[in-house]
């Protein structure tokens, strides 16, 4: 299933439909890797985007390491700072790239991204604790209502790591 362009009210209506659904989902399960691991699957199911996944910090070593996704292989290790998902983690904000291509310091996991969006996840402290990075093959797929409706996903995800810190 690939995306279609559809309008920002779609769009939100979509949104509406499915963060319910994997709140459902993650709700009860205390296990981090278990709730990224359906979060993905859910996402990538109902947008029929390239790539969803999540990266995951390794403190030791400054880096992001790859953790549960959707899609094509990926690339496992992403420094601080480096390529979007790296530069969202520096930001500490979300990074939404029409182009990838005209992106600077873009990571080509795959020369078919064409469109990117990231979205930090910070635990129960404010620290980050990963990112959220999602890849389509087409350009300009991601606007302000992807990134309204991911930062409340995120949300969802730091109240479901901090049960699992407990």
């Amino acid at each position: 299933m690939h995306t279609v362009n559809v309008t920002a009210a779609d769009k939100a209506e979509r949104y509406r439909e499915v963060l319910p659904q994997i709140e459902c989902v993650i709700a009860d399960e205390t296990d981090l890797i278990a709730n990224l691991a359906n979060t993905a699957a859910v996402l990538k199911a109902t947008f029929g985007w390239f790539w969803v996944g999540f990266y995951l910090i390794d403190r030791r070593r400054n880096e992001l390491v790859l953790g549960p996704f959707q899609g094509p292989l990926a690339c496992t290790r992403i420094g601080f700072g480096k390529g979007v998902c790296g530069q969202a983690w520096e930001k500490r904000e979300t990074v939404v790239v029409e182009d990838v291509n005209r992106h600077p310091g873009h990571i080509a996991c795959s020369s078919l991204s064409q469109s990117e969006i990231v979205v930090p996840l910070f635990d129960a402290d404010g620290q980050c604790f990963g990112v959220l990075d999602i890849d389509d093959d087409k350009l300009a797929q991601f606007d302000d209502t992807d990134a309204v409706y991911l930062a409340q996903l995120a949300r969802m995800l730091t109240q479901a790591h901090a049960r699992q810190a407990v």
